[in-house]
């Protein structure tokens, strides 16, 4: 079976899309209807702004969303996912894709999540950290032990965890698991701790835009960050969407779940080669490529 990943914050670089922009009619629609959605032009941003403009997450969320949803529109009904997933944003990429939600209603979400994310950021000073080099076990164990808010936030790879939570709580976090020989233990340049509970306002607020939104039965199942497990119920996913904001993004489990469950191969479908990489630590086996435009 072949399986399509999206990817999440993080893969965006200047340029994003452009090709698509200049190949494609159906691409220019898409680009040209999204910058009326949003009320700003997102595609002059993602073509020519610089890292800073990218960084902002009310751009870059949407930037990635627009980047995925276009190359799995591109190949029309040719498109036929057998299962899907997406890291974090890139599970709203994921719905669209495989037809539970519409294009103009996901990207209306990820502009919804984008801003309630910002606000939450602004509220409190949080940060993340990757570490690298650990069993998931000694990672959990030292942020349960530690008296300020630090949880585990991304089970990316085996010995890749990144951790999410007050400033002190990671600084304190990353000095003991050096301690116990993290090969890296560094902070992340991000704007919070996402995936923690200081997301929590975020969460309330998502909470309100997708319970407002029509989510249709996906013709595939939908592997979510929340369980790692596959979702075809509407009511299952949007209850799992809005757990994500304040839950770890359990994307080794997905992954080992899905090759489970018949997984052969792997595209990766929007900026970057993040997933990619991923995938070959957690099983050196799969085939894994990235989707073409």
């Amino acid at each position: 079976m072949k399986a399509y990943v999206f990817p999440g914050q993080g893969a965006q670089f200047t340029g994003m899309g452009k090709d698509l922009y200049e190949k494609s009619e159906l691409a220019r629609e898409l680009f040209e209807k999204a910058n009326t959605l949003l009320g700003f032009a997102i595609s002059e941003l993602m073509f020519s702004g610089t890292d800073e403009d990218l960084k902002q997450t009310k751009v870059t969320q949407p930037a990635i969303f627009l980047h995925s949803t276009i190359l799995a529109a591109l190949p029309g009904d040719t498109f036929k996912p057998e299962m899907v997933a997406g890291h974090s944003l890139g599970e709203f990429s994921a719905l669209v894709a495989s037809k539970a939600l519409s294009f103009e209603d996901g990207l209306m979400l990820v502009s919804k999540r984008a801003s309630a994310m910002q606000k939450a950021c602004e509220a409190s000073v949080s940060t993340m950290a990757a570490i690298i080099g650990l069993e998931d076990k000694v990672v959990e164990e030292t942020c349960a032990g530690i008296e300020e808010m630090v949880v585990p936030a991304n089970y990316n790879s085996p010995g890749q965890i990144v951790i999410s939570g007050t400033v002190e709580g990671v600084e304190k976090a990353v000095e003991i698991l050096k301690s116990l020989g993290a090969k890296r233990a560094v902070r992340l340049s991000v704007g919070g701790a996402f995936h923690s509970p200081l997301m929590e306002p975020a969460r309330a607020e998502l909470e309100k835009a997708i319970a407002g939104t029509a989510f249709s039965r996906p013709v595939c199942p939908v592997y979510q960050n929340v369980t790692g497990k596959p979702s075809s119920d509407p009511q299952v996913i949007k209850a799992n969407l809005v757990s994500q904001l304040t839950s770890p993004v359990l994307w080794t489990q997905t992954v080992r779940n899905m090759i489970s469950d018949g997984a052969l191969s792997f595209t990766e479908v929007g900026p970057g080669n993040v997933l990619q990489g991923l995938i070959r630590k957690i099983n050196k086996e799969v085939i894994v490529d990235s989707a073409s435009s």
